[in-house]
Formats: C-alpha cells, structure tokens, sequence
C-alpha cells in the first residue's frame, strides 16, 4: 500500500477580510495579485507583499472588478498551510519567509536591530520548495 499525497492547502485555512489600500485613489490590490503574498498598510488594510515587509498571507479573493476602486474587499488566507511565489534570497525548508518584492516570499534575514519592538519580522514555517517558483508554507 502506498502513501497518498493530501492537499496540505485544506489544512487549517484561516480567512480574513480587510479593506484595500489605495494610492493616489487607486487600489493598491488589482485581480493581477490574486495568489500572491501581501502584508498589512494601516489598520484592517493590505497591500501587496514588498521587499523585507512582514507577511500577513495570501490574497485569495477579490469582492467586485477592478474598476470598482475604493470599493473592493480583499480576501486573505491568514492561517493554515498554502503556496507562495517566492523570490532570492530562496527560502529553505523548516525556515521562515518575509515579503519579497512584487507579492513573494524569500528567506528571511537573521535576527537584527531592525526586527520591530516584541517580535521578529519573519512569519510561517517552509514545508517544501517548488525549485525556484513557489514555497508551501505553514502560516503560524
């Protein structure tokens, strides 16, 4: 009898809903970013995951079109296991991940001076690497 591979993404999911954040009027969230990584802006607002940003998890959903600005909701999965692009510096399994640019993830920095007052900036737990395309990540 052989193992059967499971859908880790339908471990755990935990969804939030957040406004969008918007520059100069315009979404900072467009369809273009639905799978991608994004982080938090101000407060129950999110934008697209940048370099060195702190994860807050993975756009799944979009309410409306993209000409509906300032109107949109976003969707994020906050918890459970799902799959991200990533970017270099490449994460490693048992490793956790930051932003990096354009909605990835990428290894995150040693602890430093910069990790912001009662944590450290990375987030998740790396469960696998997909080459030098996506991680799947446990978003502990």
């Amino acid at each position: 009898m052989t193992v059967r591979d499971h859908n880790l993404e339908s471990v755990a999911e935990v969804i939030a809903t957040f406004k969008i954040h918007q520059t100069a009027g315009v979404d900072d969230l467009t369809d273009i970013h639905l799978g991608k990584a994004v982080t938090l802006t101000a407060s129950h607002e999110v934008g697209p995951g940048t370099d060195n940003a702190i994860l807050l998890g993975k756009l799944i959903g979009l309410t409306l079109s993209d000409a509906d600005n300032g109107n949109r909701l976003a969707t994020v999965q906050i918890g459970g296991v799902c799959t991200l692009p990533i970017t270099a510096t490449n994460p490693v399994v048992g490793n956790r991940v930051v932003c990096g640019a354009n909605g990835t993830v990428k290894q995150a920095p040693a602890l430093a001076g910069n990790d912001p007052a009662g944590a450290n900036i990375a987030r998740g737990t790396v469960l696998a690497i997909n080459g030098t395309t996506d991680c799947t990540l446990l978003l502990n």
